[in-house]
């Protein structure tokens, strides 16, 4: 090859290299890049990054049996418990139950979970780590149901620290029975239970505990309930002896409630005593109204029995009588005795009109004599009364026992006459009928009826309230 052409070929290779060890120039875009500050590239150290060679956990769980329970062969594994309250949903009397969603807290120590840590500073898991390690298996004694939420994910929590420390958290809803006692109902305060227990381990080998006292409970201000107000919560703990397998340790919630009145006021006490009253009203109309004075009376007892069968429909069936049924009974028979107390009037009265119609069937003539008032009882006759009997002839007079009769029943007639007319000049002539037409019992039972009520009001009331 010519000498000429090796050094075109020669320059050719080297302005070839020399373009591209120059840098290039970027587009223009019409936007600004701004320099990334230096901290975004530093790396946090990731703990979980699997690294060459053999992996080392954090936790060495596949190392230990987590089947049985810390220090397991030694003294009993103390285990602390505290309970945040997060609501009362409900209260059942005829089920006698409750339902209670709480926070309930497990602390123990287990060194199989301890760990290196230079910042002494705590782990957090999720439910996950819960089914590989050894958690202590409380329960509720005398639950219906209870179940673990798991909305969005399990709402478990276990919190490990570095000398072996465990905080283990599950947020649960659970029903659990209730003894109530409904003799003061519905003045009645009610004392409720949950009771926690280790299932398996005796006292021998765990010893479940409060962790810290009366202060290991705390509820939700904000709790609240429409029947019921919450008076205190407080904790209590005691043995538990079970024939068959021993001791336990249990752990007790207590809860008292007392039952709001105003609704049984308006509902049921009110409604009642209003019955009882409008029974009354019969006593005051006349006696001789049979369709009126029955029929406030039949409505009366049967509103009552109405009021009586709602309020049992919605409590369970006891065996003893509570407070709500000793008023109601009280008020039925109140109300039921006005019905009587008619009765009685109603029959004394035909009774009275029957003697009254044999009297003037008996002695027929005597209707002209009831005006007299100048006979005299040993059967003399004035010259008035003469004169007036002039016109009769002598078959119309009577004989000396007769007469004896006849003055007797003039007289009661005169002097019952004589009465009215003096009582309708005070009270004018409607007052003199309604008198004449009101029977002395209702006249003693306007004033009985509520002075016996009002009494058995003033001992009830003082009684369960």
């Amino acid at each position: 090859m010519p000498y000429f052409t090796r050094l075109i070929l020669f320059l050719f290779c080297l302005t070839a290299l020399v373009e591209s060890r120059k840098p290039k120039r970027r587009r223009w875009t019409g936007q600004l890049e701004m320099p990334k500050p230096s901290h975004l590239y530093k790396k946090n150290l990731d703990v979980t990054k699997i690294r060459k060679g053999k992996p080392q956990p954090l936790l060495r769980v596949e190392d230990h049996d987590f089947s049985m329970r810390p220090a397991f062969g030694g003294p009993a594994i103390p285990v602390g418990v505290d309970v945040q309250v997060e609501s009362l949903d409900s209260i059942s009397e005829v089920d006698m139950d409750f339902t209670m969603t709480l926070y309930l807290r497990h602390y123990w120590k287990d060194e199989r979970l301890a760990f290196p840590s230079t910042s002494n500073k705590s782990r957090t898991f999720d439910g996950r780590l819960v089914k590989k390690i050894w958690v202590p298996d409380v329960f509720f004694v005398h639950s219906k149901r209870s179940f673990t939420h798991d909305t969005t994910t399990d709402n478990i929590m276990l919190r490990v620290f570095p000398d072996g420390h465990v905080l283990y958290s599950m947020r649960i809803t659970v029903t659990a029975m209730c003894n109530m006692d409904f003799s003061h109902f519905p003045l009645d305060s009610q004392t409720c239970s949950l009771e926690l227990e280790s299932y398996a381990y005796t006292d021998e080998d765990l010893m479940l505990y409060w962790k810290n006292g009366d202060e290991s409970l705390k509820t939700d201000e904000k709790i609240s309930l429409s029947q019921f107000l919450i008076q205190k919560f407080h904790t209590t703990s005691r043995l538990a002896f079970y024939s068959s397998t021993g001791w336990y340790n249990r752990l007790y919630i207590n809860f008292t409630l007392r039952r709001h009145i105003f609704f049984f006021l308006l509902q049921t006490y009110f409604p009642a005593t209003l019955m009882v009253m409008l029974s009354w009203v019969s006593f005051w109309i006349d006696r001789r109204a049979v369709p009126a004075r029955v029929s406030l009376g039949i409505t009366t007892v049967l509103t009552m029995s109405t009021i009586i069968t709602g309020v049992n429909a919605s409590m369970p069936r006891v065996s003893y009588i509570k407070a709500v049924d000793i008023y109601l009974w009280v008020s039925f028979v109140f109300v039921f005795l006005s019905v009587l107390e008619y009765a009685a009037v109603n029959y004394l009265t035909t009774v009275q009109e029957r003697k009254e119609r044999k009297l003037r069937e008996k002695f027929p003539c005597m209707c002209g004599m009831l005006h007299s008032r100048t006979m005299t009882l040993d059967g003399s006759y004035s010259e008035s009364e003469a004169n007036s009997l002039a016109g009769y002839p002598r078959s119309h007079f009577l004989t000396e026992e007769e007469r004896q009769d006849k003055i007797v029943v003039h007289l009661a007639l005169s002097n019952e006459s004589n009465s009215s007319r003096k009582k309708g000049l005070l009270k004018g002539h409607m007052g003199l009928r309604i008198f004449q037409n009101t029977h002395a019992i209702d006249k003693y039972s306007r004033l009985i009826f509520p002075a016996s009520y009002i009494f058995f009001n003033l001992i009830y009331w003082s009684v369960f309230s």
